[in-house]
């Protein structure tokens, strides 16, 4: 029996030319897609592929499938949505962690929109850094995860979405700072695991820090700043949740975070994840957190 999945891999590449965009337009890692084409081809002992060149083109055989790939999966969808329909969500659990400043300004939009919408279904967070986060994921802890990472190098194994670009600022008490400006300055920095990609912003900028004051709170961050005990750095989403009188924010330029959120498995979610995940996309449209605070 043919496999749905690996039939939607199929329409996909058919439809987007190419295994990277399919891999793209699915949320999949490209050794993923490959994987499931090669397995495809084996159960119906078919050559569904060839290369041209650098790129691929279908043979007759795959082109055949790929329109019949094409009806299956509009079927399927439509049963699907159809059924959803009828039986509506009305039960259900999902369990989400995520960083700090992620749960404080963006997901409790998204949890009163999933409240409203489907009371039934009952939503767990966890505060946790991306590692953790991601490890919780792969472990199925939880089912759906917000993470970021500065150099947009998302994990393989996971099928992930970009949300936005979080902006950094320099929080000091004057306007218009750079980090190069404050080379002589005092700084507040977070804990050692936390504080690599400040580091290596720095160091861009052509010196090393000298870090006077650890903390990874960002009320104490902010409070040894308006005391005039240094300076530091932070994201946006983080200034959205608290910004204390006084204290100056200038953007970095080259200088942000990716924001993504990450599911482990095949797709489709399930339905509470599934509900949870439209109702962040939809806090993101509402809030725009991108512009910064």
């Amino acid at each position: 029996m043919l496999d749905v999945l690996r039939l939607r891999i199929l329409a996909a590449i058919a439809a987007h030319g190419s295994v990277t965009k399919a891999a793209k337009h699915l949320n999949y890692s490209q050794p993923a897609v490959s994987h499931h084409l090669a397995r495809l081809e084996a159960e119906t002992g078919a050559k569904l592929v060839q290369r041209v060149g650098r790129g691929i083109r279908l043979t007759p055989e795959g082109e055949h499938l790929a329109r019949r790939a094409a009806e299956i999966i509009g079927r399927v969808d439509a049963a699907a949505a159809e059924l959803s329909a009828m039986v509506g969500l009305r039960t259900g659990r999902v369990r989400v962690a995520g960083f700090q400043s992620a749960l404080a300004a963006l997901v409790p939009h998204a949890a009163g929109t999933l409240r409203r919408e489907h009371p039934g279904v009952d939503l767990h967070l966890v505060e946790a850094h991306p590692r953790v986060a991601l490890d919780l994921l792969r472990a199925g802890e939880v089912d759906v995860a917000v993470a970021f990472d500065y150099d947009g190098a998302t994990p393989d194994d996971l099928r992930t979405t970009h949300l936005f670009d979080d902006p950094m600022y320099l929080l000091s008490l004057e306007p218009d700072q750079t980090l190069a400006g404050n080379r002589d300055s005092a700084w507040i920095a977070g804990c050692e695991n936390c504080r690599r990609e400040f580091v290596e912003a720095c160091d861009r900028a052509g010196f090393v820090p000298p870090i006077a004051y650890t903390s990874d709170d960002i009320i104490v961050q902010q409070a040894l700043v308006a005391a005039g005990m240094g300076v530091t750095t932070m994201p946006g989403l983080a200034l959205r949740t608290h910004h204390a009188p006084g204290i100056r924010a200038s953007v970095l330029r080259d200088f942000r975070r990716h924001v993504y959120l990450a599911t482990y498995g095949d797709p489709p979610d399930p339905p509470a994840a599934a509900a949870f995940i439209t109702a962040l996309h939809r806090a993101v449209d509402q809030t725009r957190p991108g512009d910064g605070p």
